[in-house]
């Protein structure tokens, strides 16, 4: 475990607000924020980030943000429950499988994920 001196700290803090601006402005932040932020600014490996993200949005963090376009008229809760639930499993059998993988073999797939969903997001009208 690294020690929490002042550098590190405001790291974090950079990460976490970056990832919560963008996430309340665009609805990113976890796997595109924070994940390429903590191996390019922590020295984290593949495996570390994603669990590191994984455990910063085990909290509902992103509540505030929900309220906001839920207050706005703009959230299905409906939907957002029945997604929830099936992103509990699929969150469990995904971590399942990352581990096992080679750090090599899932920053491949990560980065062609970001690659695919950025070109996707660029061309769309």
């Amino acid at each position: 475990m690294r020690s929490m001196n002042l550098t590190l700290v405001l790291t974090l803090v950079v990460i976490g607000l970056m990832a919560g601006i963008l996430s309340g402005f665009m609805g990113v932040g976890g796997g595109v924020i924070m994940i390429p932020l903590m191996i390019l600014l922590l020295g984290y490996s593949q495996h570390e980030a994603q669990g590191t993200s994984l455990a910063v949005l085990a909290i509902p963090v992103t509540f505030l943000a929900a309220y906001n376009y839920y207050d706005a008229g703009h959230v299905n809760w409906k939907f957002a429950i029945v997604m929830a639930l099936a992103f509990v499993v699929g969150g469990y059998l995904g971590s399942k499988f990352a581990i096992s993988l080679d750090q090599s073999v899932l920053k491949k797939i990560f980065g062609i994920v970001l690659l695919v969903a950025a070109i996707k997001l660029f061309f769309d009208k």
